[in-house]
């Protein structure tokens, strides 16, 4: 017996096997039920949502045996015919072979006939938007008064190029894409039927992979069984997709979280090895970012029957918000873009490098300037310098730490030796050396920006640091306020790096306290900016004030017409 394929053998035949599409059936089913027909019918929308199958339906249903109604009975010589192709009455003309006005008249010049056989004479026509504009003016007026035993069907999947005097004369029904779920549920009720078990996550990875269409679910339904006849693998449809598995994704998901640009190049020539569809991963990629997004931003949508759920949660946990919105832009970009690239496996690569190259701007902070010991110079201000580093600091003898006073008592002393012309001191350098465990905590907010500054910890540690302000610190405890504005820092994953990162630097452990408040003032981050503000406008007002500027607006007419400078 000839092999039929799983699309034509599943079929829907009645209304009530079709999946989805329930606003187009309880429509069509009372129109039926009530009698109240229409003489032109027009279904829209992607491949395979079923357009073809519901015009067939339809039609059997205005032609049973049995009478109009939304259930027909399927036995009679009019369902059988229908179903096999055969019924005299039901015309299917493929409009994309069928363009030209001659195609058209004959059509319309057989309509005048009465059926042969059925209650109606049907024609469906597909593809009805590759019709020609001749061939369209030809049937508009058939097409709004036909005879009383006709009925047209027309389906199309691109309806802008329809005619408005063809719309107008239809009723139109759009059909949906078929959603994972719903064609994951069809498909698993034919391999029941079929007695041929799957995983349930090779069944996902299909039913996404065909895009809302279920004829293309089916056909690829259809080579998955051509690959393991007795059960559907997840490794096998993998390989058949030419996709890859999530372990192998958030492997180079976390390398790039890292910033390691060893690991993600690593990852990315194990991907191309394996023949992978490079733009299908960059795909499947940008769809776990969105569920990693989902975790942080809305966590009650996230599907939880996913099995990588946990590890979603955890990730989501870890990246940075806008990071993860970053990763997934450049996704997309990058796919677009892979036609461009000089092969595939380098608009790849690049697409990789590109996420781990912009990152956001504070993640690339310019190394600090070192802090030089400070001289004779009793200010108690702190200077900042231009790329926001703390250059010279001098406080209080009872606000600053004994290694700070120690340092400056030594640089002091060696100053006025030599400015005395004290022969060269050959002798070893006797100045007594702080061990790690000796380092005190801050005691005040410059002394936060500072230790942040030596302290140099990774990117998250330092998205939280900058935006902390000193509270205040008791034996190994320090205290922080956080803004209300960047609470997504305080996620467990970046107090853990910065608690790593203390505990590193003095060499025991420091418990850190985080508090949130409305705003703060004295943030590291917030000193800087001020800093810069009162820069610009110093700046700004010595342009103003300068004589020669001045003079020109007095004398020759001249203004400002920009206050913008680089202080």
């Amino acid at each position: 017996m000839t092999y039929l394929a799983l699309a034509r053998k599943w079929r829907p035949r009645t209304f009530s096997e079709l999946t989805g599409q329930t606003h187009v059936v309880r429509a069509l089913s009372n129109a039926l039920d009530q009698g109240r027909l229409h003489h032109a019918w027009l279904f829209t929308g992607t491949r395979g949502t079923g357009k073809t199958t519901l015009a067939r339906i339809l039609a059997k249903a205005l032609n049973c045996e049995q009478g109009v109604s939304a259930q027909p009975c399927g036995e009679c010589s009019a369902c059988r015919q229908v179903d096999a192709g055969r019924f005299v009455d039901l015309i299917e003309l493929d409009a994309a072979s069928n363009t030209g006005i001659d195609n058209m008249r004959d059509v319309l010049d057989n309509a005048q006939y009465m059926p042969t056989v059925g209650r109606f004479k049907v024609y469906i026509i597909d593809e009805v938007h590759m019709l020609s504009k001749a061939a369209f003016n030809s049937m508009l007026k058939t097409l709004e008064e036909p005879p009383a035993h006709v009925k047209f069907i027309l389906a199309t999947t691109d309806p802008q190029k329809i005619p408005i005097t063809v719309l107008s004369r239809c009723l139109q029904f759009n059909l949906k894409q078929l959603s994972p779920a719903l064609i994951q549920q069809r498909m698993t009720q034919i391999l029941t039927a079929e007695n041929i078990t799957a995983d349930s996550a090779a069944l996902q990875q299909l039913a996404r992979a065909a895009q809302g269409s279920m004829r293309d679910a089916l056909s690829l339904l259809d080579q998955a069984i051509a690959w393991n006849p007795a059960h559907i693998q997840t490794e096998s449809v993998l390989e058949m997709l030419g996709t890859l598995d999530h372990d192998t994704l958030l492997r180079l998901i976390r390398a790039l979280q890292d910033g390691d640009a060893n690991a993600v190049l690593q990852q990315a020539n194990d991907i191309i090895a394996q023949n992978a569809d490079l733009g299908g991963v960059l795909q499947e990629l940008a769809r776990l970012l969105h569920q990693i997004a989902l975790c942080q931003i809305a966590p009650d949508t996230l599907e939880n029957d996913l099995p990588i759920h946990q590890i979603l949660r955890e990730m989501a946990a870890s990246i940075p918000p806008d990071q993860v919105q970053l990763y997934y832009q450049i996704c997309l970009l990058g796919k677009r873009d892979l036609p461009l690239a000089p092969d595939e496996a380098a608009g790849f690569s690049m697409t990789l490098l590109r996420m781990l190259a912009f990152l956001p701007a504070q993640e690339h902070t310019p190394p600090s300037a070192p802090v030089r010991p400070a001289v004779a110079h009793n200010t108690p201000a702190t200077t900042i310098a231009r790329n926001g580093a703390i250059t010279a600091a001098t406080q209080p003898a009872t606000t600053v730490p004994a290694q700070q006073d120690t340092a400056q008592e030594a640089t002091q002393d060696t100053a006025q030796d030599n400015r005395q012309n004290v022969a060269p001191d050959n002798t070893p350098n006797t100045t007594p050396t702080i061990s790690l465990q000796q380092r005190n905590l801050p005691r005040h907010a410059a002394d936060w920006q500072q230790l942040v500054e030596e302290m140099k910890p990774g990117a998250q540690a330092r998205m939280l640091a900058l935006e902390c302000e000193w509270q205040s610190s008791e034996e190994d405890k320090l205290y922080l306020l956080l803004p209300h504005s960047h609470k997504h820092l305080a996620q467990p994953g970046y107090q853990s790096k910065l608690r790593e990162a203390l505990t590193k630097h003095f060499a025991r452990p420091i418990q850190l306290i985080l508090t949130l408040q409305e705003s703060v003032s004295h943030s590291p981050q917030r000193i800087v900016e001020k800093d810069r503000a009162q820069r610009q406008a110093d700046a700004e007002t010595s342009v103003q004030q300068d004589r020669f500027i001045q003079e020109a607006i007095e004398h020759m007419g001249a203004r400002m017409v920009s206050t913008r400078t680089n202080p």
